[in-house]
């Protein structure tokens, strides 16, 4: 049968743009469904965004340190709508960035919703289009627990155009994207709460960092509410809306923010319909060659809930269309993705944490520095920094390497790619490093803190 197109992508975030544009250069007659903006949640409402919040809250360490060095800094002033006015400003021209780039590789953009009525025909506004292939990348959206009030909250996505900039904010969820807000809007000025389910945040991360993050947050002045849950929320007058706790605490606050998750928008396009299967959150299997078990309908990014990042939609994206229309197959590998959260101070890590290294049964040696980084001590701020190596003493591998500093992501990207070389502790050792910075930590750990091949030798 002739298809109107070789491949339709259904979503034009990260991982769906790049795989529209490589296999359109390939030769490929694609098009591209979006019904938003395009860049997706990364460049919209998550990566980019953040970041540059993240970067604006840091100016108040940077102001506030300046006299500690010299300089004097009459009553700075900060204002929360310039920052999101430049802020829009500069997705909007990422949007057209995105945009040409698509039009130069020969990819059709078609706006609007995309359903599919059946495994080879994409309907978009009464278009019907054919194709051979279907690549579904429509990402995830906040997930909000259906408690009583919860109308009254702020999702993740809304947070980036408040109108006004909270006094108080309560977020509820102490994830990547819990934290990375509490630290912004705590550097700006707000008072900070945290309501955590479980007892400690950033679950999955090592258990050591995320408690002495924990611990350096508390320093900056954010209020944790770990192991508690919110029950109800509901305005008051005069006193803002109010976060009932389920140990019978209330925090009132001008912004209540739920930052507990996010979900497939794999729902309501077909999918069922045509028979591709998807469990009970919208996930959908996929095999290595992001194949569903619909033979022809692909799938990748946050939707197939293998690791939600951006990067990796992008990795998979190109492993898609190398396997798919260069006829060279390639797969991913999971197993050692640097990651960070961009919190103040920043969190980065590569490898395993020290609990997965003992659960695989490695002959674990834990190697761990805390100091205070040079940039702080004019200052004299009370915060730490933490570097932690894993290794597995039976061949000196690196297993795992996990920051807690301003500079942990840099740091950690380059280790990233010494792993995936091999990286060994010996070589570590006899690396010189370069003073007086606090990178040089990574190669001057001698003694291991700990040792043993069971856990509970720790």
């Amino acid at each position: 049968m002739e298809y109107e197109f070789d491949l339709v992508v259904i979503g034009g975030g990260s991982g769906g743009v790049r795989a529209a544009r490589m296999a359109a250069e390939s030769g490929a007659r694609v098009a591209l469904v979006e019904a938003r903006e395009l860049g997706g949640t990364c460049v919209n409402r998550g990566c980019v965004p953040k970041k540059l919040f993240v970067y604006g809250a840091r100016h108040a360490h940077a102001l506030h340190d300046a006299a500690a060095y010299g300089w004097t800094v009459d009553a700075p002033r900060f204002d929360w709508k310039t920052l999101v006015a430049n802020k829009d400003r500069e997705i909007a021209r990422l949007n057209g960035i995105y945009r040409r780039l698509l039009g130069e590789s020969g990819v059709e953009l078609v706006h609007g919703f995309a359903k599919l009525a059946d495994a080879h025909t994409v309907l978009v506004d009464g278009r019907s289009m054919s194709t051979e292939r279907i690549l579904l990348a429509v990402g995830g959206a906040p997930h909000a627990v259906a408690i009583p009030g919860h109308e009254l909250a702020k999702t993740s996505d809304d947070l980036f155009h408040l109108e006004e900039f909270p006094r108080r904010i309560v977020i509820a969820g102490a994830g990547y994207i819990g934290i990375e807000f509490a630290c912004i809007f705590r550097m700006l000025g707000a008072e900070v709460h945290v309501v955590q389910r479980s007892a400690e945040i950033l679950s999955g991360f090592d258990d050591e960092m995320r408690a002495f993050l924990r611990d350096q947050l508390q320093v900056e002045g954010i209020h944790f509410h770990c192991g508690r849950t919110i029950e109800r929320i509901e305005a008051r007058d005069g006193d803002g809306i109010c976060a009932h706790l389920d140990d019978g605490a209330v925090l009132s606050a001008d912004v209540q923010a739920v930052a507990t998750g996010r979900r497939p928008l794999t729902r309501g396009i077909g999918l069922e319909e045509v028979g591709v299967e998807m469990d009970a959150r919208g996930v959908i299997p996929v095999d290595d060659e992001y194949r569903t078990n619909v033979p022809n309908i692909f799938a990748l990014g946050d939707i197939i809930d293998r690791l939600p990042l951006t990067p990796m939609a992008i990795a998979e994206a190109i492993a898609f269309v190398s396997t798919q229309f260069l006829g060279r197959p390639q797969t991913i590998d999971y197993e050692t993705v640097p990651t960070a959260i961009f919190s103040t101070p920043t969190f980065a890590t590569v490898g395993l944490t020290e609990e997965q290294a003992w659960a695989r049964g490695a002959n674990v040696h834990v190697y761990c520095s805390t100091f205070r980084p040079m940039k702080d001590v004019l200052p004299d701020r009370a915060g730490r920094s933490r570097i932690k190596i894993i290794v597995d003493e039976r061949d000196d591998r690196v297993l795992g390497v996990h920051v807690i500093n301003e500079d942990a992501a840099e740091m950690v990207q380059a280790m990233a790619v010494a792993m995936r070389c091999g990286l060994t502790k010996k070589q570590l050792d006899t690396t010189i490093g370069i003073h007086p910075t606090v990178a040089e930590e990574l190669v001057q750990m001698r003694q291991p803190v700990r040792t043993g091949v069971k856990k509970e030798h720790r």
